[in-house]
């Protein structure tokens, strides 16, 4: 009796449907939040979620470190590591502080002082860290430093020059419309705006795409005719920029400005990206990963506070959360590799 052939496609093992990374996180991000709120009840009497009030703080603490987190994400995507942003933080705080300072207190030893427009303490921090940013880019770029190592040295050199701009000293007393930007809810409103921006660009743009072209194959993006060395600049220059918008946005919501701000802020907003699903390879991530990586990086050191843990505790789960966060992304990229 003849026999048909019939092509029936193998079953392959894993084939069951994947969801996004994005939905992966999401949904961590809600077993998260459900903890909390169990160990809430359990140890202190009261909700989590249910303190509006608490939930606002989180956001606005976290927001101004996701700034800085959406670049650090390009960075990361190209292949790259920033080290750096938490002390150019620092140093665009005091000078934009400098600027931004009212002259109502000297007027009476200098009656003819005014107050500078917003525009000059604001243009002239994101210059700052533009330059901050393109020195890291053109080292790592044309003399082929490892990030590591250039960023490092920008970390060390920025925290000096924030220390030496002032002789150490605070700058207080900005002028209100300098104060606005870190005022309410501005943080969040210029965090939301930043990711939307950089969302569409790194998406639906060729700066995008040249970012994840040279994270994901460098030598294979120089043959595709992209221009490596000038992408890499643009996109330091990128997270420099952003790093001192949150120095802005910090220095207006504290209204005070010292050499020590930003102190660790690298390490949180390499922490948000990561738990955002971005690889450490390079090649991987997306912004709204990072939006959400930043929510549960927030989650995770509110419901600590809220649970009355002490803040040692806390800085051990950072790492911890780094590290783990890490080892599934490392899983992540084996269950991705072809076996042959």
């Amino acid at each position: 009796m003849a026999t048909k052939d019939v092509n029936v496609a193998p079953a392959r093992r894993g084939s069951s449907l994947r969801l996004p990374t994005e939905v992966n996180i999401l949904l961590v991000l809600f077993g998260i939040a459900l903890v909390f709120e169990i160990l809430g009840w359990i140890f202190q009497g009261q909700s989590f979620l249910g303190n509006v009030a608490r939930l606002k703080i989180m956001i606005l603490q976290v927001s101004v470190i996701g700034i800085i987190a959406v670049g650090v994400t390009q960075v990361i995507i190209s292949g790259g590591i920033d080290l750096s942003s938490g002390s150019i933080v620092g140093a665009v705080a005091m000078v934009s502080m400098s600027f931004a300072q009212s002259s109502d207190y000297a007027r009476a030893v200098y009656p003819a002082l005014t107050d500078m427009p917003v525009i000059v303490p604001v243009a002239i921090g994101l210059v700052v860290g533009a330059i901050a940013g393109f020195i890291n880019g053109w080292l790592i770029a044309y003399t082929k430093i490892p990030p590591f190592i250039a960023t490092l040295g920008m970390m060390v050199a920025a925290r000096g020059f924030a220390k030496w701009y002032t002789k150490g000293q605070p700058i207080s007393f900005p002028t209100k419309s300098f104060a606005f930007f870190g005022s309410g809810m501005m943080p969040v409103i210029i965090f939301l705006i930043v990711a939307a921006i950089f969302y569409v660009a790194m998406k639906y743009t060729r700066y995008g795409k040249f970012t994840y072209a040279i994270g994901a194959n460098q030598q294979a993006a120089r043959v595709s005719g992209i221009n490596v060395e000038k992408q890499l600049v643009r996109i330091y220059v990128v997270a420099g920029t952003l790093s001192a918008l949150a120095a802005i946005v910090v220095a207006a919501r504290g209204q005070t400005a010292q050499a020590g701000m930003g102190l660790m802020y690298e390490l949180d907003a390499i922490a948000m990206t990561v738990i955002g699903g971005t690889s450490l390879q390079g090649g991987r991530g997306s912004i709204l990963g990072t939006a959400i990586g930043m929510v549960i990086f927030g989650v995770i050191i509110s419901g600590f506070t809220f649970l009355r843990l002490d803040a040692y505790y806390q800085e051990m789960m950072k790492g911890a959360i780094i590290v783990a966060a890490v080892v599934a992304d490392t899983y992540r990229q084996k269950r991705r590799t072809p076996k042959n």
